[in-house]
């Protein structure tokens, strides 16, 4: 049966490569779906001529596959449920948008995303609403967010679905999108962020992990004589992932939106590929594969879902155990964040990454206006400032100006 099936995949093939009009063109995401549908035309082939049954071509049994029960479904669902979380969004703010140097991705404010659900740790830690760990996947800071994160979500998403299946696809969104926000809960509790990057990298994770485990064949000289373009080609998948990933973590370092639920989430889902990405079968290639090969494959499918499991028990201990919603990291936050615009003067950036913005100060009132100020820095440090010589009388003013003032007189920017 294996001869039959091999002999009518190559003959198969031949007949592709002289065909007019090839209708399939496969995604760049998924880097083993062509050889996939190519494994499971030739499989049906074999199944039809051992029953005698008439060949269906190349096209009508790809296009069998894209109706029924074999549609993209949870990959709808989720377009269709962020679509309407962001309208919500933008009804709940009254129909306006933020201006950019406040929310550059052309959407809400931060006091509308956290009303809709947006991760904040001390909000998870202290008020105890877990749901913040789930609902930031389905959250947009914008247009522009959401246009970028539905946009991958259609290609890869519906892509990793059709080749792996429903609960596979859930599996790899909803895990790393979990896993990604409970380290941006601990390594930025002072940021609230959202979107559905996380899982959207989880998918990524999960195409490395296709490479991984497929490597023998979307690199084997034996597997693509026939063709000595194709190796190449599949490098070239590998610059576009690495390309993605780069955009989206530029992205990561505006407001709102943070890289380590992208990053996060992009282990997550190498290490859940690793137990959900069906394994190709080399001996179907005529390649042959040992004892110690095989075990090590099925150590490995089984090792990575189970990882995944103990690492979000682990995540979730540590953030319980959060003091006072404090970063193990201070100065990790520049993973997630860059003041921007660089050109602009230190008093006249867009936004910052430091915990200026959160500090608190007394001022000292006679009858000629505040003379003195006693600040305290992010670190607890008291700082008094002499105001005598600026005549000020309008406390709004002095609210507006402690940022700066943190900046110009605390040693320690971070809390």
């Amino acid at each position: 049966l294996l001869e039959n099936v091999i002999f009518i995949f190559n003959s198969f093939c031949t007949s592709k490569q002289h065909s007019p009009a090839p209708t399939y063109q496969p995604l760049p995401p998924t880097h083993t779906a062509g050889i996939r549908l190519d494994v499971e035309w030739a499989e049906d082939a074999a199944w039809r001529r051992t029953h005698k049954e008439p060949y269906l071509s190349w096209s009508d049994f790809q296009q069998t596959r894209d109706k029924g029960f074999n549609r993209p479904f949870f990959t709808y669902i989720l377009l269709v449920v962020c679509t309407a979380v962001l309208i919500a969004s933008y009804g709940l703010n009254g129909w306006k948008v933020e201006p950019l140097n406040i929310n550059p991705m052309v959407g809400p404010s931060a006091e509308t995303l956290i009303r809709m659900g947006a991760k904040q740790t001390s909000l998870i830690v202290n008020q105890g609403e877990w749901y913040r760990l789930f609902s930031p996947m389905v959250l947009h800071a914008g247009l522009i967010h959401y246009f970028l994160n539905m946009t991958a979500l259609w290609f890869i998403g519906k892509a990793v679905e059709q080749c792996h299946g429903f609960a596979a696809a859930a599996i790899l969104f909803i895990i790393p999108a979990v896993g990604g926000t409970i380290l941006s809960a601990i390594f930025l509790p002072e940021y609230i962020s959202v979107g559905a990057s996380g899982g959207i990298f989880g998918l990524i994770g999960a195409c490395v992990a296709d490479i991984f485990i497929n490597w023998s064949l979307l690199f084997s000289k034996h597997v693509n004589a026939s063709d000595e373009g194709v190796r190449f080609r599949h490098l070239k998948v590998l610059l576009w992932l690495l390309f993605d990933i780069v955009i989206n973590c530029l992205i990561g370092l505006t407001p709102f939106v943070d890289n380590f639920t992208h990053l996060g989430g992009m282990v997550y889902g190498l290490l859940c590929g690793l137990s959900t990405i069906e394994r190709l079968s080399t001996d179907f290639f005529g390649i042959a594969t040992t004892f110690w090969t095989r075990l090590r494959n099925l150590l490995i499918r089984f090792s990575g879902l189970i990882l995944s499991v103990v690492l979000i028990m682990i995540t979730t201990a540590l953030l319980v155990e959060n003091d006072a919603g404090k970063s193990p990291c201070s100065s990790c936050r520049y993973v997630s964040c860059v003041p921007f615009p660089p050109w602009a003067g230190e008093d006249n950036k867009w936004w910052y990454c430091d915990d200026c913005s959160r500090i608190t100060a007394d001022a000292k009132l006679d009858a000629s206006g505040y003379y003195s100020l006693s600040m305290t820095c992010p670190d607890g440090a008291i700082e008094e400032i002499d105001l005598s010589d600026q005549l000020v009388t309008d406390r709004q003013w002095i609210r507006k100006q402690l940022p700066s003032y943190c900046r110009k007189y605390c040693d320690n920017l971070f809390a």
